[in-house]
């Protein structure tokens, strides 16, 4: 049986800190999917939260108000 546990802040925080670290196109992927997990679980304003905590915005280029679905980025091209 798979259980799946939902995606919380400080998890996602840890998650986004290690992508963040190696910087990258493979890891702004992976922050991409993160992001993804907490907007469907928490809302835009904690992925907008967590970019501007994180320096998103500087290592990947991503801007608070971007919505993350299904690991894709949508209102601006990454």
């Amino acid at each position: 049986m798979l259980i799946v546990k939902p995606m919380t802040l400080d998890r996602a925080r840890q998650l986004l800190k290690v992508q963040a670290d190696f910087g990258g196109f493979y890891n702004s992927n992976s922050a991409k999917l993160i992001l993804s997990e907490v907007m469907k679980e928490h809302g835009q304003m904690a992925v907008d939260r967590l970019i501007l905590e994180l320096n998103l915005d500087g290592i990947f280029g991503f801007q608070p108000g971007t919505r993350f679905e299904g690991g894709l980025a949508h209102g601006r091209e990454y």
